[in-house]
Formats: C-alpha cells, structure tokens, sequence
C-alpha cells in the first residue's frame, strides 16, 4: 500500500529549478521523489524524464525497483509499457521515464529532458551533474546521504534557484519497523561510541557527518570482469537471520585484484549457498568459526577451507588489503557501500582505536578471509598462490 508521507509534502513544497534533498536512511528520499516524477508524467503529456544514478547495478536494486513497486501499488503498471532492454517505462499519454547510469558518456550528452532525478548524487561526479542540468529544460531532483560534504554544498548550494531540503526517518510514516529499530538502536549506541554518535547524525538524522577514519582508499569501479583476469579464489562470511551471508570473488589482472560480489543476502542455508556458487569450480576459503556449515558445504561437494584466525588477524587482513590495488565490479553494490563505510573504531575521546566498526563488515569480513588466505606471507592449506 502507498503511504503520502510526511517526506512527499516536505518535497512537494520545494518550487526552485534545482532541488537538493539530503536525507538519512529510510527517510523516504526515493520513494518521495518518484511518485512526484510518476504523478508529473501522467499529467503532462509527452514529458520526458530521466533517473540517474552512478551504475546500472544500483539502479536496479534501487530506484528502477522501487519505481516498479510504486507503480504496481497504485495501479499504474503495465508490463507492456516496460522497454527491459533501454531501462524505459512509456505512459500513454507518451511521457517517458527511463534510467541510465552516470558512468555513460553518450547519454550524459544525448538528447534533452523536461525532468531529471539524480538518485545518491554524491557518488556521482560534478562534470556528470553539469553534462545533465544544461540538458534538462523544467526541473531536477538531487538526493544524497550527507557522509560528507561533496560538490552541492560547495557549488549550489547557496544559488538563488536552489532548494536545499533534509529529511529523516522521522519524515517517513512508511519508515519499515525492522529499520526504525535499527535507527533507534543506533541511537542509544551514539551515546557511548563517536562511531555510532557520527552513524546516527548522518543515517539516522541526516545531517552532515565524517568520513575521517575509512580504513580502505585503495580500490576503483570498474565496470566487468576483463577477459583475461585470473580467478584466483572465493572469500566467503556466513551469515542468516540479520546479517547477510557474502561471498566475494577474486581474480588477479595486471598486477591488480578484482573484487566481484556474488552473493550477499540474509536467510540462506548452507544448501543455498551452495546452489549460488555451484555455477563454476571455486575454492572457498569461509569463516572458520562455522566448521558445521563448512563440513555441510564439503558434503555437497563444494572446495571449502576455514580461515586462519588468531591474534591480530583482523588487522593482519586489513594490512594486507590495504597494500593491494583493488577494483571492484560495478555490479557489487552492497560491497562498494561497505568500502565507503567501513572505518576504524573510535573511544570516547574520539581517539581512532585499531580494530574496526562492527558493523558494514559483512563482504569486508569474505574479501579478508579470501584475500589474507592468497596473498598473506603465511597461507595454509592447498590454495596456495605462488
């Protein structure tokens, strides 16, 4: 059922050409602006619309989904009006939304639009924004999490056609229950660790927060797996009720390593699991802490090896990561949302303290295994690269 939340009147309200909405999470930023772009469409025939994000892959688990599920809740879709090929849903009265990634040049300079909705603008770059604005004739939508300051703050901010809006979990009436706990937990948490004090006034609260202390500044996207990359193995986290299982795999390509998410999800059994990785022979090096699932794996015939642990072994792994140069695939979403949040704990005092966050650390946790098992100075067991 769709809810007309607090957020959508919030939004509403903004009349400039250009209007930025910093928001936390499930503050409803979305699932705001597009049924304002759907409801625009509808009534202005032959209108065209454009929704941007940095990849494909996040549109599709984001904005592309969530468009598709607030057209169904309110009547709207119509499975023949979806062009899966060009990411591009037609009305009948002709307007037009479609979706594209900010990483394609050709359609950052194409053709001209009446709407544009730039979805987590930050991880998209100022040359992007201005390719797009000078092409868009009626109105933009910019939405971000406030991690840090980035090219808004510092280049529209304060112009005379710009709305600037924040929202937050409390703007959002549909707000999950699983995900209003989750922020509430945040909260008691930052009043006892400068990590959680800074998580909850950037997700929970929405304002501008630090990213001072992300462990890795090591790695790039890089759209697909290049031809001639060598797999090298697979890191795997076990996961289930809350937190997700992940598993990541691994390839060497011209002195680099290419990082893949292929899976990351919660509830998986071992049979699962294996079912996901089952398409090709792998060499799984998992948390070591979960022999039962390991040996489990094993009986289905899947290469399996526990991870060594020990003394020191998580910043051994992070050591080792950070002396790599590592890509990701664009398609590894929840793995390149974990990089951009994943830091080193704080005391009281605000002192950085040398172990990690406990959370945001679930393909972090499969890539170290994988990654400390390969490339360490002291590898066990038979996946030994020389």
């Amino acid at each position: 059922m769709f809810v007309r939340t607090t957020a959508i009147n919030k939004i509403l309200a903004l009349k400039k050409f250009i209007k930025g909405i910093q928001g936390g999470t499930s503050a409803g930023k979305t699932f705001g602006i597009i049924p304002i772009m759907i409801d625009i469409a509808t009534k202005e025939k032959g209108c065209d619309m454009s929704i941007v994000a940095e990849s494909i892959p996040h549109l599709k688990r984001g904005a592309i989904k969530d468009f598709k599920k607030i057209m169904q809740s309110t009547g709207r879709w119509f499975d023949e009006r979806w062009n899966a090929t060009d990411f591009k849903y037609t009305f009948a009265n002709g307007s037009m939304i479609e979706f594209f990634s900010a990483d394609s040049d050709s359609k950052l300079r194409g053709a001209r639009r009446d709407y544009l909705y730039m979805n987590e603008c930050n991880n998209t770059s100022f040359h992007s924004y201005m390719e797009l604005v000078s092409r868009t004739k009626k109105g933009v939508w910019l939405d971000w999490n406030p991690v840090n300051e980035f090219w808004f703050h510092s280049e529209l901010m304060h112009d005379s056609d710009v709305d600037f809006l924040i929202i937050n979990y409390l703007d959002n009436e549909a707000c999950p229950e699983s995900a209003l706990n989750f922020i509430l937990k945040a909260k008691e948490k930052a009043k006892t660790s400068s990590y959680w004090e800074n998580w909850y006034r950037v997700y929970g609260l929405g304002e501008i927060g630090s990213l001072e202390g992300v462990i890795f500044n090591n790695w790039s996207q890089i759209d697909s797996i290049p031809k001639d990359a060598v797999y090298i193995g697979t890191g795997l986290d076990f996961g289930f009720t809350n937190d997700p299982t992940a598993a990541i795999d691994i390839y060497k390509y011209n002195g680099q390593v290419i990082l893949d998410e292929v899976i990351y999800n919660t509830g998986l059994l071992n049979r699962d699991i294996y079912n996901r990785l089952k398409d090709k022979p792998r060499k799984v090096v998992a948390d070591s802490s979960e022999p039962k699932s390991i040996a489990e794996l094993r009986t289905y015939g899947l290469s399996v090896l526990g991870a060594v642990k020990g003394k020191d072994s998580i910043q051994h792994g992070i050591a080792i990561m950070q002396g790599l140069d590592m890509l990701v695939t664009a398609s590894s979403v929840n793995l390149i949302k974990e990089l951009r949040n994943y830091m080193w704990e704080k005391d009281k005092a605000g002192k950085s303290l040398n172990e990690p966050i406990g959370t945001m650390n679930h393909a972090m946790d499969a890539c170290r295994y994988g990654l400390s098992h390969f490339f360490g100075n002291k590898n066990r067991g038979k996946y030994v690269i020389m």
